[in-house]
């Protein structure tokens, strides 16, 4: 498999505080791969500067060939990035449906004169997207809320409309951040389920998850980030009994 994402000597501060040091992570094209570690460990700081919403100071991201350092999200979000958030980011006045076409917008080719004159690309591009996203909908068994409030689903489905939001946007890599946050077991497993199906449509994964049940369960490596520090990665059983990540994080988890 191709290195499809490689992140190098990757550093942020604020002010005086480190928030991530000379972080290096390499992704090969249709991976799970998860980032673990303490509360403040630097996890969502890596992946905002991946998404653009940070610009490293010092480091550099590749994907796909592209160097991201110093890209707006929208153009990260082009290239083929997409990413959920550990708190819930949906339009909560919006229908499920509305979500979803917000996010298609990015791959919109009408352009302003196509959308104001109903042009017959324009027409065939709204129904492709249409079909695409009714297709999303079923993907995550949210078919039949299509029309409904954001606000009105329960917390697990708005947890998979979120994902499916992110693939709206025809992502190669998708990044989520604690994507079952607040569940219970029943919806984690669910969770799972879709990310592991996920792989199937050739998306390759970084994940951030507290939940090491999850992590070992779907991870093919683990990278573990201490007070902004790699200090370890390797596939789960390694990680496991790994020393160094017993003591800063796992303590006496049983898996």
């Amino acid at each position: 498999m191709a290195l499809f994402l490689d992140i190098k000597k990757l550093t942020k501060r604020f002010g005086g505080l480190v928030a991530v040091a000379d972080v290096d992570i390499k992704i090969r094209e249709g991976e799970i791969i998860s980032v673990i570690g303490p509360n403040g460990a630097g996890k969502t700081t890596v992946f905002n500067m991946v998404t653009g919403f940070y610009r490293p100071d010092h480091g550099s991201i590749r994907f796909d060939g592209q160097e991201l350092s110093g890209l707006r999200p929208h153009e990260i979000t082009r290239a083929g990035i997409a990413r959920t958030f550990q708190n819930i980011r949906l339009f909560p006045g919006m229908t499920v449906m509305e979500n979803l076409i917000v996010a298609r917008q990015c791959r919109a080719k009408g352009g302003l004169a196509g959308a104001t004159l109903r042009t017959s690309f324009v027409k065939q591009e709204e129904m492709a997207d249409q079909k695409k996203l009714l297709g999303l909908l079923e993907f995550f068994n949210l078919h039949g809320s299509q029309n409904l409030k954001a606000s009105a689903l329960a917390y697990g489905e708005q947890r998979r409309l979120e994902i499916a939001r992110a693939l709206a946007t025809d992502p190669k890599l998708l990044l989520l951040d604690e994507p079952t946050a607040g569940m219970n077991p029943r919806e984690s497993e669910n969770i799972m389920e879709l990310i592991s199906r996920l792989r199937k449509l050739a998306i390759t994964i970084l994940l951030i998850e507290h939940n090491m049940n999850v992590v070992m369960e779907i991870s093919e490596r683990v990278a573990v980030l201490d007070h902004g520090i790699k200090i370890a990665e390797g596939t789960p059983k390694e990680i496991q009994t790994n020393e160094a990540v017993i003591k800063a994080y796992l303590g006496d988890a049983v898996f």
